[in-house]
């Protein structure tokens, strides 16, 4: 099926999710996704990415820069509070468990669920049991300890949402498990299902604290299990990520779907497919953009015929690492010769 290419404005939902479903058959013409130990490089630069965004989702202040430090060397830089960098490093430990279930599911993962009970009360233990050893939620109770449900109500959310009463946290933990565990049927895509997925948890709220970060950890299980890449919902989205779970508490996953689609987009575009297609195999023009050299620039210089480049079945102008290395080199001197050819 070609996929039409969307006018002037901004894109249909459904043609960001079928731009996904290109990108997954990209990735899987490169051997699919590839377990932690096979690409270290590839996942290191996911981890840095998704630790800092999804804490800093959460208030974290420490930047991308500082992150790597702690992460790579031990080193606390900058005058931060010790809570926020604990936070940081027990987000980094969950996210490396996640990521090491894409290929090679671990103990918690020995059946066919998607998820378990068991593996959900390991990931908030993993994420909140070093910050609450020294900085404990005020009046938590001895039963709401690290993978433990709430025993206290939340108030209402701004958008109007209220979580359920921490006695009906368990019989909703239980739906919700049997819904992320169930087939959601051939005519819905799988991101919009991870989408209501998502924002069913957060409704929840089942643990007393952390749940944003089990919450977008769980996701990006379910995504690695079903071999789509790690998602990174970034920080300076944060009010839209706010407002499309707002929509899909209503009753519309699509904004988050959505959000979580172009997300995927990017850390094919950015880590996974740059990686593993070496400099010979095509790509999509989206993979190939540098700092120096813009997509909208690629763009321009495939559609001139200054870029060795083609068009695949969907109309996505397709080209490889060495093809946009030569134009780089003869962008430098001029226009290449008439007759250089274009695909």
């Amino acid at each position: 099926m070609v996929i039409q290419k969307p006018g002037r404005g901004r894109p249909s939902r459904q043609f960001i999710l079928d731009q996904v479903d290109l990108g997954m058959r990209d990735l899987a013409r490169t051997g699919g996704l590839p377990a932690p130990v096979e690409n270290q490089a590839i996942w290191r630069d996911i981890w840095y990415e998704e630790v800092h965004n999804s804490t800093a989702i959460e208030g974290n202040t420490l930047a991308l820069k500082q992150v790597k430090i702690l992460l790579d060397e031990g080193r606390s830089v900058g005058n931060k509070e010790l809570c926020e960098y604990l936070e940081v490093k027990a987000y980094a430990q969950a996210a490396e468990w996640v990521y090491a279930q894409g290929r090679m599911p671990g103990e918690w993962g020995a059946s066919e669920a998607s998820l378990s009970l068991t593996e959900l009360r390991h990931i908030h233990r993993l994420t909140v049991s070093p910050v609450w050893e020294f900085f404990p939620p005020n009046d938590l109770h001895p039963d709401e300890g690290p993978g433990n449900f709430r025993c206290h109500d939340i108030a209402q959310f701004g958008g109007g949402m209220r979580p359920p009463s921490f006695t009906d946290v368990p019989a909703e933990v239980a739906d919700w498990l049997r819904l992320v565990n169930s087939e959601p049927g051939a005519a819905v895509h799988p991101l919009l299902a991870l989408a209501s997925i998502h924002a069913g948890f957060e409704r929840i709220h089942p643990f007393r604290d952390g749940n944003g970060r089990v919450g977008r950890l769980i996701l990006n299980l379910l995504l690695v299990r079903q071999g789509y890449p790690a998602a990174v919902l970034r920080n300076r989205s944060r009010p839209v990520y706010l407002r499309a779970l707002q929509r899909a508490d209503a009753g519309d996953p699509w904004p988050l779907a959505e959000m979580l689609g172009r997300a995927v987009m990017e850390s094919l575009d950015r880590f996974l497919l740059p990686s593993l297609a070496g400099p010979a195999k095509l790509l999509p023009i989206s993979a190939l953009a540098l700092p120096t050299l813009p997509l909208r620039s690629i763009r321009v210089a495939a559609e001139r015929g200054r870029l060795r480049a083609i068009k695949d079945e969907a109309g996505r102008w397709m080209s490889t690492r060495q093809w946009v290395d030569d134009y780089r080199r003869t962008r430098r001197v001029g226009r290449p010769p008439k007759g250089t050819p274009t695909g």
